[in-house]
């Protein structure tokens, strides 16, 4: 992947999550936040070519603040002088998660049936946002930040008048990107999450919307569904703390 479009893509990445503040130090984006999202307060490379002259600095920046320093650091060879640096000052990785680039059209050819777009979330979308297993005042928190972001659209899909599935997507930097994809527990299975990432993308593709992003934990049975909608991996990254 060219350096621009990794740029795009990690300024995107945050900008979807509306941190408090971001400050760009030695070539790095430092998201300074003290809310439940990792990418929010987590700092990240704007380049996959980058020594660690700037941690320290950084480092700096987030305790001036009160804040633990975070890295997001994709496991790429450009970068595994910044890794075995964070490691000998004690930091470990954390949380692979995969980050995946697609179409908005792949996202609307999942299902010929897909769910409705909200311009904001109803208390039934809350419901499941931070439902049974999830924390309902961090999943609060979350919705928070996502609803903040540029172009901020909620996908919902259910049965018989229920919202029983959710998700959200966003715009910026040229990218849509798609976040809290939940289903309720006992509707798993039912093809739910595939009708609102088909209402998402068709929404995103009104809006001129082209090329999406995602980020998927490296143990999430999810992926298979992203796969189907054309999306490939293009890296993994781990949080360091």
């Amino acid at each position: 992947m060219d350096a621009a479009t990794v740029e795009s893509l990690e300024r995107a990445t945050i900008a979807a999550v509306s941190p408090a503040e971001v400050l760009e130090i030695g070539g790095w984006l430092a998201p300074l936040d003290d809310g439940p999202i990792g990418r929010a307060k987590s700092a990240a490379p704007l380049s996959h070519h980058l020594g660690p002259e700037a941690l320290t600095e950084i480092e700096a920046t987030y305790q001036a603040r009160g804040l633990a320093a975070a890295f997001r650091v994709a496991d790429v060879p450009g970068l595994a002088a910044v890794r075995a640096a964070l490691a000998a000052r004690g930091y470990a990785p954390r949380q692979p998660t995969v980050m995946k680039t697609g179409g908005v059209a792949g996202l609307a050819a999942l299902t010929d049936a897909p769910g409705e777009v909200l311009a904001v979330p109803t208390d039934a979308w809350i419901a499941v946002f931070a439902g049974d297993g999830f924390d309902p005042s961090e999943a609060r928190r979350r919705l928070a930040a996502l609803a903040r972001a540029p172009g901020a659209l909620f996908g919902a899909a259910g049965e018989d008048g229920r919202i029983e599935a959710v998700g959200v997507a966003t715009l910026g930097h040229g990218w849509a990107g798609v976040h809290g994809m939940r289903t309720a527990p006992a509707s798993r299975g039912r093809g739910l999450a595939a009708r609102v990432l088909a209402g998402l993308g068709r929404a995103l593709a009104a809006q001129g919307a082209g090329r999406a992003f995602l980020q998927v934990e490296v143990q999430n049975p999810a992926r298979r569904l992203y796969r189907r909608a054309g999306f490939s991996p293009v890296w993994t990254y781990s949080y360091w703390r």
